[in-house]
Formats: structure tokens, sequence, C-alpha cells
């Protein structure tokens, strides 16, 4: 309701009041982990997701969103494993976009460390 009315927030803190009650809802915590994300409270997002991988490590939506939200956080080296294994457990060509473009921001960091600006010579 809250969600697709645009409001994350709101959403958000409906779900936390019915996670409380269901802690081990995976269905709840999926959507409030959502509507953290959306909302942008990564960290909030994170903490939720990492139960909801606790809880089944199968699942390829948590990880996805897991590694999404590593990610937003600048964390490209934890995100990547974690959508490494959300495109092999999906096999969906978005999530394998998603592994791609992500490996192209730990590689360009990887080049500018040695290429760029204040680089340290090759010895």
């Amino acid at each position: 309701m809250f969600l697709a009315a645009g409001d994350p927030s709101g959403a958000a803190r409906y779900l936390a009041e019915a996670a409380e009650q269901a802690p081990t809802d995976r269905t709840v915590l999926t959507e409030l982990a959502l509507a953290h994300f959306r909302s942008a409270s990564l960290g909030r997002a994170e903490e939720v997701l990492t139960r909801l991988v606790e809880l089944d490590p199968s699942d390829g939506y948590a990880r996805l969103l897991l590694g999404r939200t590593l990610s937003r956080r600048s964390r490209h080296a934890e995100a990547l494993p974690q959508l490494k294994l959300a495109a092999a457990l999906t096999r969906d060509p978005d999530v394998h976009a998603e592994v791609a473009r992500v490996q192209a921001r730990l590689d360009g960091r990887d080049r500018a460390v040695t290429t760029g600006p204040g680089a340290l010579p090759s010895p």
C-alpha cells in the first residue's frame, strides 16, 4: 500500500512493526528491506537483507538486493560476491548485467590506483 503510493518511508515504519510480530516471515522482511532500500535507508536495508540471507541462503532476490545495497554504499568488493551468487541462483540476465557493472567499478578503481594521479611508479 505505502510502497505502491510512493511512500517507502511510511511503508518501512508499517513493515518494521509487522517484522517485530513475525521476525522470521521472509515476505515481510523482503518488503521491509525493499522499503528501506527505496527510501535510501541503506544501513537498515543491509541489516534486514543480511537477516534474510541467514534465514535462506538460496534467496537470490535477497542476495541481489543486498549486493545492490552494498554497491550503493560504495562497498563494491563486498557487493560483488552477493551479486554473483544472485546471478547464479536466478540466471536473470539483468542480474548478470549488475555483476558486470559492479565489476567494472572495481576494475576502474584498481586502474585509478595504479595509473591515476599520484600513482606509484612501477618497479
